[in-house]
């Protein structure tokens, strides 16, 4: 019966795709069905094989151990303040992405990140069917971010076509960025968070496949990197801290708004109508949910979860359901967990459109123009992944 629900759920998500194509004559069928395939099996193997049982548990273990050197700094500062016992969030989850950072400076500094995410982009160039700057882009986004990706192609931007720069805006939304993992594997399981990770970037590829299909001619097929002025090895790593400590301070305001605004709705949904704002959402993506292949009993729930994290951001939605998952099934933590780990919320349209407007103004105004598609597009990723996810479990 799973395996019936999930073959409804992808034929589902394949045909709102298909729906929203802007030129259904040419989507390419063969690179969908072989990244799918990628998908299931990347799914097999990290969560059903001892080979990716080890992988995930080393992969966890690293982070494990860069946080507790992170904690080391952190309790240097604030060591006292808080109460015995206590695990503020702001310290224990945020604070460590300023050394996170600051190790992405290094490998960004010594060139082995640059050279790691050129040539694994020139090989997933070969199976995708798309451009090897679309697939530089969506390695580049998941391990530097939506906002920074864009400065490492500034040179090309100004004569990126509308439909390509479409994929690389919706690369950059399906993905989460390297500094803030450490950060949800505090909150999820580390299996489905690598899980999502490489299920959102084959299925960034796929929706992006179907709903905007195009064929990128050799000629034009050319991956200019920005390449960043020389710093002194200090001025750098002092920059990336400090990179690190903006996301840190800005995760925090956007947390502490969301969730006075959401007690809010819900306080005011509930004196109204005997019901909250997210109860009430949680009954309209229920059906989906039930799609993903979450038991039906469970649906509300989920689909509460899903839906805060598209009107809010995951994290809201990831603190939310930390106070829940305890009364779900392990199915369904797999599925709503991997649907989290993306930036699909209506604040990265806000965030990948300043930061190519930034760059570039026109291009900017013409990613804004695009932006609730591309939020529609990378909500099917993250939809896409859960019903991979609940195929393999």
């Amino acid at each position: 019966m799973n395996y019936i629900i999930a073959g409804i759920g992808l034929i589902t998500v394949f045909l709102l795709a298909w729906l929203a194509s802007s030129n259904k004559k040419h989507i390419r069928y063969r690179p969908i069905l072989i990244m799918i395939l990628i998908q299931i099996v990347f799914g097999l193997l990290l969560l059903r094989t001892s080979i990716g049982l080890i992988l995930i548990s080393g992969i966890a273990s690293s982070f494990s151990v860069l946080l507790e050197y992170a904690y080391e700094g952190i309790n240097f500062v604030f060591g006292g303040i808080a109460n015995p016992g206590a695990s503020p969030f702001f310290l224990q989850v945020l604070l460590p992405i300023l050394f996170v950072s600051a190790l992405i400076g290094i490998l960004q500094y010594t060139r082995i990140l640059p050279l790691f995410i050129h040539y694994v982009g020139l090989v997933l160039s070969k199976v995708n069917g798309m451009g090897k700057l679309e697939s530089y882009n969506a390695i580049a986004s998941a391990i530097v971010g939506q906002s920074e990706v864009f400065i490492t192609v500034k040179k090309q931007l100004s004569a990126i076509p509308e439909n390509r720069l479409y994929t690389l805006c919706a690369s950059a939304m399906s993905t989460v960025s390297m500094s803030i993992v450490g950060s949800f594997m505090t909150m999820l399981k580390p299996e489905y968070v690598v899980a999502a990770l490489v299920l959102n970037l084959f299925g960034g590829f796929i929706i992006a496949s179907i709903i905007n299909p195009y064929k990128v001619k050799p000629e034009d097929d050319l991956l200019d990197q920005e390449k960043e002025e020389k710093q002194a090895f200090f001025e750098m790593l002092g920059e990336y801290i400090l990179d690190g400590f903006k996301v840190a301070v800005v995760v925090a305001a956007m947390l502490l708004g969301f969730i006075a605004l959401i007690a809010m709705v819900n306080g005011l949904f509930s004196a109204l109508f005997g019901i909250s704002f997210q109860a009430l959402l949680g009954y309209v993506f229920a059906p989906l949910a039930f799609l993903m292949g979450v038991p039906w009993h469970e649906a509300v729930q989920a689909g509460s979860i899903m839906a805060t994290k598209i009107v809010a951001n995951e994290f809201v939605a990831i603190l939310d359901f930390t106070k829940i998952q305890g009364q779900l099934s392990e199915r369904t933590v797999a599925i709503v967990s991997v649907f989290l780990i993306s930036f699909a919320n209506f604040g990265s349209i806000g965030t990948i459109v300043g930061a190519v407007k930034g760059l570039n103004e026109r291009q900017g105004n013409v990613v804004a123009r695009f932006g609730l598609r591309l939020l529609y597009g990378a909500t099917l990723v993250s939809i896409l992944s859960g019903i991979i996810i609940s195929i393999v479990v």
